[in-house]
């Protein structure tokens, strides 16, 4: 199953009244007004997971979502000077933290600024690594905004043998979740198949014929009607950590796509802090830790602590 390319966010003040092909036009400059359209009438724009018209006037807490085109093969993705926050780097492979807001993949609409055209400017090898360009040696993703950890292979050996680690689950990752309700339990596991929602092609869901998708959990604390979770997602799905959760009705605090239609807090909070690998050449375990950003840690700041 294909990776999703979904650009997503929730209508801020300024936004609200104006036209939903208008505000499209300014959220995604690559993409002409023209085609922005065709992709509204297409039913690729949903708001509030519905379809809608290039004339509707957006309202208070209208969380859209737009399901981009793939690129085109042979369209040439070119290195950018972009800073980058590198946590660990060797001849073989790369450990970065990717901010919120930055798309990983190139795609239309985000033909620029992504992760890929960043790491072909720090490390031009990864051009050659692999068969696609547009993966530039990144063996897993983060959606756009999740921030955190993300592993980059600098060589084809190191890209296969951290691909095969992945497949075999031994590389570990850990996320820090704050949830819109607390789970019932103080550590649980998920265990549901996830697939394309057949409502929604353009989200994932719970389905009896979705892929094995597992997903285990602690609370770390309380906030009143929050909870802040570690998250360690044992398999590696499309959007997984946030279906699963949902799923146990405890969205992640600010998901447009599935959490509630009222956002509490608009930010999403979800943040990949720390993954454990082989060193695919050494074969020592390494463990990489990303700092939670400061935006997210202002909004825990301003929650009052449960008791």
């Amino acid at each position: 199953m294909e990776e999703l390319d979904i650009f997503e966010f929730c209508a801020d003040a300024a936004e609200v009244g104006e036209r939903l092909d208008k505000v499209l036009a300014t959220r995604l400059p690559d993409l002409s007004r023209t085609r922005i359209q065709e992709l509204i009438k297409a039913g690729e724009v949903q708001v509030n997971s519905e379809t809608s018209k290039p004339a509707y006037r957006l309202e208070a807490e209208d969380c859209v979502t737009v399901a981009l085109p793939p690129i085109e093969g042979d369209q040439p993705v070119l290195p950018e000077n972009i800073l980058l926050d590198v946590l660990y780097e060797d001849e073989y492979l790369a450990v970065v933290n990717k901010p919120a807001g930055m798309v990983v993949h190139p795609a239309h609409g985000n033909e620029h600024g992504t992760l890929v055209n960043a790491v072909l400017n720090r490390w031009p090898q990864t051009a050659s690594v692999g068969d696609d360009e547009t993966r530039a040696g990144i063996v897993h993703r983060l959606d756009k905004e999740t921030s955190g950890v993300i592993l980059i292979a600098l060589t084809d050996p190191t890209r296969e043998k951290l691909m095969a680690q992945f497949k075999a689950r031994t590389i570990e990752k850990h996320y820090l979740a704050l949830t819109e309700r607390t789970p019932t339990t103080d550590r649980g596991k998920i265990d549901a198949p996830v697939g394309r929602d057949p409502k929604n092609r353009k989200r994932m869901a719970v389905v009896r014929d979705g892929k094995e998708s597992v997903t285990e959990f602690q609370i770390r604390e309380r906030y009143g009607d929050y909870a802040l979770l570690d998250v360690h997602p044992i398999t590696g799905r499309t959007h997984q950590i946030r279906v699963h959760l949902a799923f146990i009705e405890c969205p992640v605090v600010g998901d447009a796509v599935y959490g509630p239609r009222k956002q509490r807090i608009k930010t999403l909070f979800l943040h990949a802090y720390r993954i454990s690998f082989d060193h695919p050449v050494t074969g020592e375990r390494l463990t990489f830790e990303a700092a939670l950003p400061e935006r997210l840690q202002t909004i825990l700041e301003n929650l009052p602590h449960s008791n």
